[in-house]
């Protein structure tokens, strides 16, 4: 195993005129819990939106278990890679995001069986098998056959996590996976990303969930207009910042 599981080196990213990303660096260990924080449009989902590369870097590269995403070294120079190559690199890397994107005409097993069938993992049989594992995984294995219409928005992002696990990736994403939550499911989901954490899944997690950061993650990194700001354990970050622009967001939202 890579001695780092994600690495991010001077990512530069922009829409535009509008510098998003601005030089961000960031090493996660394997089986760590990463928590990003920041205001909205610091450029926290861009950032995780370039580790699969979803968006090109203008400039720096990322690299998952020691493997350019995206990328390739030619002579002195990165070059792209193609699309085809480029999405057999996202397989490694599972990503759910605010909203469920859940295929409405399928059973929520088919939803978590659909990846493992389109990428020629396994026949659907043992696909629709497997997904009901997954699904027991994230407490619903009693639901295989339902509609996503007819499931609560957590039970919902619980599906979406269940298909994010199918091809087994070495590192997940989420995208504030609570954020299009009722308050009162957001525990249901948490409780499913506190169990990947305690099992050593590799997770970088964009959250508003202080108290979730606080509990759960191993590193929590604050970031404001795209360039990480803070960086350390929850308990210096979030009890004893450094910095004065976190000390000003966490009296904003804490």
């Amino acid at each position: 195993m890579a001695a780092t599981a994600l690495e991010i080196r001077n990512v530069h990213k922009a829409f535009g005129l509008r510098e998003v990303l601005k030089g961000v660096d960031l090493t996660v260990r394997p089986g760590e819990t990463v928590a990003v924080l920041g205001p909205s449009g610091s450029g926290k989902s861009t950032l995780l939106r370039t580790i699969n590369h979803l968006e090109q870097p203008d400039l720096g590269y990322v690299a998952v278990h020691g493997e350019l995403i995206g990328v390739e070294v030619r002579g002195t120079h990165l070059h792209e890679l193609p699309e085809r190559t480029v999405r057999g690199q996202r397989t490694r890397i599972g990503f759910v995001a605010q909203s469920f994107n859940l295929f409405p005409n399928l059973t929520a097993a088919g939803n978590v069986a659909e990846p493992l069938i389109a990428h020629k993992r396994l026949a659907r049989p043992k696909a629709h098998q497997r997904a009901l594992e997954l699904l027991a995984r994230v407490g619903l294995g009693d639901r295989g056959d339902a509609y996503p219409r007819h499931l609560s928005g957590g039970q919902q992002q619980r599906v979406a996590i269940a298909r994010a696990l199918a091809l087994e990736p070495s590192l997940l994403l989420f995208d504030e996976p609570t954020s299009a939550l009722d308050p009162e499911l957001v525990g249901e989901v948490l409780s499913v990303i506190r169990r990947l954490a305690e099992l050593g899944t590799t997770l970088v997690i964009v959250t508003h969930e202080i108290g979730f950061a606080r509990e759960v993650a191993d590193t929590v990194v604050f970031i404001d207009e795209g360039v990480i700001v803070e960086q350390g354990p929850p308990a210096d970050v979030l009890t004893n910042p450094q910095q004065s622009r976190t000390r000003e967001f966490l009296a904003k939202v804490l």
